[in-house]
């Protein structure tokens, strides 16, 4: 399901979205990780909890109640930590893109944009401005194979489509 349909990458489309002037890009494999992650470290760090009972050791305090729930409390704090990895995405359209990585959102038209790339080695694609930045997509990672360079594709449609709207007047 990543083939493409009017030059957009539909299996990296979300929510049935068909219009080929309108792609939402989200990396895949990092997802499955960051879920399967964060509901180990809950699972763990409950179990820990559980087994967190009476004396600390040589016997100067004990274990209570309140250490058991502030266990499980840190384990929801790091599959919390773990889910922010599922943040990023990039959606663009005819207009602009806006890319949403790990921290940090940003909003562009396609005029500031040089190119879209994705560079051999790189962990991830990029966006070259025309004040020499690169900013990172952190949505369209190497790990996610085919549908990485599907979805780059695809941005590199929109973005050549700008540029010949531009060139024409």
């Amino acid at each position: 399901m990543h083939g493409c349909a009017g030059g957009a990458a539909v299996g990296w489309q979300t929510g049935g979205v068909s219009d080929p002037d309108l792609v939402r890009l989200r990396p895949r494999r990092i997802r499955v990780v960051c879920w399967s992650s964060a509901v180990a470290l809950v699972v763990v760090f409950s179990l820990v909890a559980t087994s967190l009972r009476g004396p600390t050791g040589f016997g100067y305090g004990t274990f209570q109640r309140g250490d058991q729930l502030a266990m499980v409390g840190l384990g929801v704090l790091f599959a919390l930590g773990a889910l922010l990895f599922t943040r990023p995405r990039v959606e663009a359209d005819a207009h602009g893109v806006r890319v949403r990585n790990i921290i940090g959102s940003y909003e562009l038209p396609w005029d500031v944009v040089r190119n879209v790339r994705f560079d051999r080695g790189a962990p991830w694609a990029s966006l070259e401005l025309y004040d020499d930045d690169l900013l990172p997509m952190v949505a369209l990672q190497a790990a996610d194979k085919e549908l990485a360079v599907d979805g780059v594709r695809a941005l590199r449609r929109l973005h050549r489509a700008r540029q010949a709207t531009l060139a024409q007047g």
